[in-house]
């Protein structure tokens, strides 16, 4: 049995690489630190870090045991917000997390009107890609995400529990100057008109992209990629005239005003926007999955 202390000093050498550095995290001495790491891998049975020249680094033993440190420290934390939820009301942290687009407009509005209506909740925002967000739910370290099959689809994982917000269309972003531009709002661009373009996306290795699927069905590949991931940069990209990219219509007020957005009509792609929670989700984290279907229905 590995006791919560030591677990908590394995974490805190592997995040800082040191056995001095965690002394002083913890308020250990150097010595004491080294003791109780060499009681713990007398009891793993093998050596969990690695000595090196100047500090440590985790063995693949050392690995394994880190994950499931991880997954258990942040339960116990979990469990002490839940318990707090419950014997004081909704108090304590909730940690959110959500995929870029989604922080355009949808998160920062449920999480105002969330704050107005519990504010004795700590909110603590995280941004990341869907699958990065899953996995840390599934490691303790989010109580809510908001999370997009977008662009190659979600992992299935039984231990999250999942619940569609809203399908919506994904865009063409065109630079303001293009041919199919058009002179107003509206308009529908035929995706074959596009099949000469050069697009900027950053699809995931190996994967198989909803551009793709969708050019496919159009009776076309897509003729060459720029791999930008970032925004702000696709967005550079396309005002530049290097391509076009797709949009989410969640992310359309970010857009600047050197772009203009067009309908794909029928050939456009959609993605599905859902709620994650863990199997045991927090009173908060229910609170605010009911603020957002609000918000995704509006």
């Amino acid at each position: 049995m590995f006791d919560t202390d030591a677990l908590r000093l394995l974490d805190a050498v592997a995040a800082t690489g040191s056995f001095t550095a965690a002394a002083a995290r913890l308020n250990y001495t150097q010595s004491a630190v080294s003791r109780r790491i060499a009681a713990l891998e007398t009891r793993a049975g093998g050596p969990l870090f690695d000595r090196l020249a100047r500090g440590v680094r985790l063995t693949p033993a050392g690995q394994a045991l880190h994950h499931h440190a991880r997954v258990v420290l942040n339960r116990l934390a979990r469990a002490e917000e839940e318990l707090a939820g419950i014997h004081g009301g909704h108090r304590g942290t909730l940690r959110v997390g959500a995929f870029a687009t989604a922080n355009v407009a949808l998160v920062p509005g449920a999480l105002r009107a969330f704050a107005d209506r519990f504010p004795d909740v700590a909110l603590t925002p995280v941004e990341g890609p869907s699958g990065g967000l899953l996995r840390r739910m599934r490691e303790g370290e989010l109580d809510v995400a908001v999370v997009s099959d977008y662009p190659a689809g979600l992992p299935y994982d039984e231990d999250v529990e999942l619940a569609e917000l809203v399908e919506e269309e994904l865009l063409v972003a065109l630079p303001r100057g293009h041919r199919l531009a058009g002179g107003g709002g509206g308009e529908t661009v035929d995706l074959r008109e596009l099949r000469e373009e050069t697009w900027i996306e950053a699809p995931s290795p190996g994967g198989t992209t909803m551009l793709a699927q969708a050019c496919a069905r159009a009776g076309f590949a897509p003729r060459a990629t720029v791999r930008i991931a970032e925004w702000t940069g696709k967005f550079g990209y396309v005002a530049a005239g290097l391509g076009v990219t797709l949009v989410p219509a969640l992310a359309a007020p970010a857009v600047p005003a050197g772009l203009v957005l067009r309908s794909l009509g029928e050939s456009a792609p959609r993605r599905t926007v859902s709620t994650a929670l863990p199997r045991t989700p927090l009173p908060a984290a229910r609170a605010l999955v009911r603020l957002l279907a609000e918000a995704a229905g509006q």
